[in-house]
């Protein structure tokens, strides 16, 4: 053995080797295991953005409310029993599912507000509502965020629950989709309408098998998106249709005009005893949105299906026609009378319509504006008559008074009594009726009656928005025979604007 020393040199070199090799200290960023961002078909919104959205948000709900809705809301999830088989083939298929957490419950996140608005009915036996409802809904989908088509976005619905006669809601919804587009300032659109039972009938003369028809009814709700011949193949080579029967479907979906003359075409066809009960439908449509002066942005189009399986009767969709068409449907709805009834509740019939809101934002990104006040949601007049046969007349004052913003309802009812039509108004807490019959109509008067004071005045028609306006602008002021107590045109035209919010993307 060795005795000569050990020097410090050795020592130090001994040492260096023996201690372990410090790791190297990760940065931040490395320390992170996963890549921060939001979930795939999702996104933030920068304030500027979201001042855009809350204005249109506003424009949207200042027109639902002037139409006398109230809000509800609902859980974001609900049973996943309560949403699966409502959305047809391909729907059905993109509902989110909760993890289960050990709780007994089966979960799926919402994918629209419609099934849960008719779950609201059931659960609270609510029979008659008109409602509208703003919130978020998820959808597994393939996101094209340029398009809207995003896993979370924000819908606006508007729907009338209640027995009603037939296609007055119909119109009224139609008509107030109208009535938000055109306030949102979107530009030229196009409401496209069918029905759901028509599109039956044609299958039937077509020769479909009724087993396929919703595989059918799949294949052709996707013509605003391919070609017909590539629906074609998909019917023929995928969902096993015979290519005659195929064509002869094709005949009839590429229809589509203006909606007298659409009617007008079907009718000389003569489709025959299947479409009956949907043509007196579209008839009566056609003729009281005609009434509401909204006509010139509809279309009735043979192609139209809607995919979800809970639509009964009239179906629509809207799209841009000029600027930005690319991101598709921007609004749509129909009427789902059998819905309700599934969860056990008696049979509610619903009409109502939703509309895509990052779609419309698309549209309007470039276009802010500050938030605007909002009114109080009270129908303020009602409309009514005392004689039969005035439902046209009826509606016709209605889209004169929501033309200037002012918050107003009639009964939906072809032929109510006079009574009837002032309790429904007293219940809503309308201050005013506007009451007409016969005699008036031809003497273009009308009678101004204030619910409060039950004082009324005999003024001619074309003083009608003046002394509202005046009066709804004046709190304090009671009906008298003063000829002075109308506004002057430029007082209406501010009443409007206001109430309108115009130009809010200016």
């Amino acid at each position: 053995m060795s005795t000569e020393p050990i020097t410090n040199n050795e020592v130090k070199e001994v040492s260096q080797q023996n201690t372990p090799k410090q790791p190297k200290k990760e940065t931040k960023k490395e320390q992170l295991k996963f890549l921060v961002k939001t979930p795939k078909g999702t996104r933030d919104y920068f304030p500027k953005t979201m001042n855009a959205r809350e204005t249109a948000i506003q424009t949207i709900t200042r027109c639902f409310r002037r139409h006398g809705a109230v809000t509800i809301d609902t859980p974001v999830f609900e049973l996943k029993d309560i949403l699966t088989s409502k959305y047809g083939e391909e729907g059905g298929k993109l509902i989110y599912d909760l993890a289960d957490q050990g709780e007994g419950e089966k979960l799926s996140m919402r994918y629209d507000l419609t099934v849960p608005f008719a779950r609201y009915l059931a659960t609270n036996g609510v029979k008659k509502i008109k409602r509208y409802q703003i919130g978020k809904v998820y959808r597994r989908d393939q996101p094209y965020m340029t398009r809207g088509r995003q896993r979370e976005f924000c819908q606006c619905d508007f729907d009338i629950a209640g027995e009603y006669d037939p296609m007055i809601p119909d119109a009224e919804i139609v008509s107030i989709l109208n009535e938000v587009l055109t306030d949102l300032e979107i530009g030229t659109f196009r409401i496209k309408i069918n029905h759901r039972k028509l599109l039956d009938a044609i299958f039937v003369l077509a020769g479909v098998p009724r087993e396929k028809f919703p595989a059918i009814f799949s294949a052709v709700d996707k013509l605003d998106k391919v070609s017909w011949e590539d629906v074609e193949k998909e019917m023929v080579e995928v969902k096993g249709l015979d290519r005659a029967v195929a064509q002869k479907v094709g005949e009839y979906v590429k229809m589509h005009d203006k909606p007298k003359v659409m009617y007008q075409k079907l009718v000389d066809m003569k489709l025959g005893e299947t479409a009956k009960d949907a043509m007196n439908d579209m008839k009566l449509l056609i003729e009281y949105c005609d009434a509401l002066g909204c006509l010139d942005n509809v279309e009735f189009d043979m192609s139209l299906v809607r995919g979800l399986d809970y639509y009964t009767g009239v179906i629509f969709e809207a799209v841009m026609v000029v600027g930005n068409t690319s991101v598709g449907s921007i609004a749509g709805g129909g009427r789902y009378d059998n819905l309700v009834g599934i969860f056990g509740a008696n049979k509610i019939p619903c009409v109502g319509f939703s509309v895509g809101l990052e779609r419309i934002m698309i549209i309007l990104e470039e276009k802010l504006s500050k938030s605007s006040k909002l009114y109080e949601a009270q129908t303020e007049v009602f409309v009514a008559s005392v004689d039969k046969n005035r439902l046209i007349n009826r509606l016709q004052y209605l889209n004169r008074l929501w033309e200037v913003g002012i918050y107003a309802e009639t009964l939906q009812r072809v032929n109510p009594k006079i009574k009837q039509e002032l309790r429904d108004a007293d219940e809503i807490g309308c201050r005013f009726a506007v009451i007409f019959g016969g005699s008036e109509l031809e003497e273009k008067k009308v009678v101004l009656k204030n619910l409060i004071t039950q004082k009324q005045l005999t003024i001619d028609d074309d003083k009608l928005i003046p002394a509202l306006v005046y009066r709804l602008t004046h709190k304090d002021t009671y009906l008298t025979e003063d000829p002075e107590m109308f506004a002057t045109e430029e007082e209406v035209k501010q009443f409007k604007q206001v109430r309108h919010q115009l130009n809010v993307f200016n």
